[in-house]
C-alpha cells in the first residue's frame, strides 16, 4: 500500500482519534455556511451559478466592506513570497505565490476555491503544504475576491482556458490542481482540457461533478437562505448544511458573507461528467467525499469517481462539505505523499 493510502482512513473503517476543537471547527462550515447567510431570498441555482453576464460588485460600498473583510481573512495566512495580477482571456486573475530555495523546482500545486471563499479559504491548509511544495493560489475569475472579471465564461469550460492563461502568465506548464467543491468542478473541467498539463488532480466535496447533492441538502440549503423564517429554523438549518456551529464572528465567515451579500457572481453552470468524460481522466486523481451531508453527491459520487482511471478515493469519516478544514491533518500526510507518487509513475 503506498504512503498517501495508508495515511487515510476510510478503506480501514477506523475513525481519527478525538481531537481538541480547534480553530477548525469554528471554521469548519465556512465554504457553505456564512455564503449562505446573507443570500437572503436567492435561489439555490443563483449561489452556486451566478446571473448571465460579468461578475461584479453592486456598489462601491459593498466593495470596500469586502476588502476589509478580505484583508483581514488574508491575514491568517503564511505571507505570500509574490502576489501577481495576471492578465487572462476572461480579465485578470489574483495569484498568490508561496515558494523557498528548497521547493522553488517543485511541480506546483494549484489551489481553486469553493464559491465565494475565495484564497483564504485554505488558512487552515497552506502551512502543512508549503514544506513540501511551490503553491500557487488563485481568487476564482468571476467569483468574489480580487481577480476582476471583463469577458463573460459563455460556458464551463471556458473556467478552464483563465487557468490555462494565468499558469502561462506564470511560465508554469504541468501542475498538481486541487479544487474544493465548485472549484473541484473547475479543476476537473480544467484536467479534462488540459490533460497533458495535469500531473495530478485533487477533487475535495467537488459539487456537480460526479453527482448531484442529495433533495435533503438541497433543501436544507433553501431553508437556510429564506430571511423570512424565524433565525433558529435558518440556524439550524445552517448547522445541518456545515456540520458545525457557525461562527459569524470568524473573519473568513465575515468575508464570505460579505462577499456573497455584495458581490454579484457571473458562473456557466457545470454538469457531471460523462462516462467517456471521465475515461479521458487518465492523471492520477485523489478524490475526497464527506462521510455525512455532502454537497459533492455522497456514496454516488464516490462510487462514481472510484471508476476514473488512476482514482483513489476517500469517503472520509466525521466530515461535511467543509472537508478541507475539518480533514487538515488527514490532508496533510495525505496529499504530499500522492503528489510525490504522482511524479514517480
Amino acid at each position: 500500500m503506498s504512503e498517501y493510502a495508508a495515511s487515510t482512513v476510510s478503506r480501514t473503517g477506523r475513525p481519527p482519534p478525538a481531537r481538541p476543537r480547534y480553530r477548525w471547527l469554528r471554521r469548519s462550515a465556512l465554504a457553505v455556511v456564512a455564503a449562505l447567510t446573507a443570500l437572503g431570498a436567492v435561489s439555490v441555482q443563483q449561489f452556486f451559478f451566478g446571473a448571465a453576464g460579468v461578475g461584479h460588485f453592486r456598489d462601491a460600498e459593498g466593495r470596500r466592506t469586502y476588502l476589509a473583510a478580505y484583508e483581514r481573512a488574508m491575514s491568517s495566512l503564511p505571507s505570500p513570497t509574490s502576489t501577481h495580477d495576471l492578465a487572462t482571456r476572461f480579465g485578470t486573475v489574483r495569484a498568490y505565490e508561496w515558494s523557498s530555495p528548497d521547493t522553488a523546482d517543485t511541480v506546483p500545486v494549484v489551489l481553486v476555491p469553493g464559491r465565494s471563499s475565495g484564497v483564504p479559504m485554505w488558512a487552515e491548509n497552506l502551512a502543512d503544504f508549503l514544506p513540501h511544495r511551490r503553491v500557487v493560489a488563485f481568487d476564482a475569475l468571476g467569483d468574489a475576491g480580487l481577480s476582476v472579471q471583463n469577458v463573460p465564461l459563455a460556458s464551463f469550460g471556458d473556467q478552464a482556458i483563465w487557468i490555462a492563461d494565468a499558469l502561462d502568465a506564470l511560465e508554469t506548464d504541468t501542475v498538481h490542481i486541487v479544487g474544493h467543491s465548485f472549484g473541484g468542478a473547475i479543476a476537473a473541467t480544467y484536467a479534462q482540457h488540459f490533460p497533458e498539463r495535469v500531473r495530478s488532480l485533487t477533487l475535495l466535496e467537488p459539487v456537480f461533478t460526479f453527482a448531484h447533492p442529495s433533495a435533503r441538502m438541497m433543501a436544507w440549503t433553501m431553508v437556510s437562505t429564506l430571511p423570512f423564517l424565524p433565525e433558529s429554523w435558518r440556524t439550524a438549518a445552517l448547522g445541518k448544511v456545515g456540520g458545525a456551529e457557525f461562527d459569524p464572528n470568524d473573519d473568513m465567515a465575515k468575508m464570505i458573507a460579505a462577499g456573497s451579500e455584495h458581490f454579484s457572481a457571473a458562473l456557466p453552470t457545470p454538469s457531471p461528467l460523462s462516462d467517456d468524460e471521465m475515461d479521458a481522466l487518465v492523471m492520477p486523481t485523489y478524490v475526497a467525499i464527506a462521510e455525512r451531508d455532502s454537497l459533492a453527491g455522497a456514496e454516488t459520487a464516490a462510487q462514481r469517481a472510484r471508476t476514473l482511471p488512476r482514482a483513489t478515493v476517500d469517503v472520509v469519516p466525521n466530515t461535511t462539505h467543509s472537508l478541507p478544514m475539518q480533514a487538515k491533518e488527514i490532508l496533510a500526510v495525505t496529499l504530499p505523499a500522492f503528489w510525490h507518487e504522482s511524479e514517480q509513475s
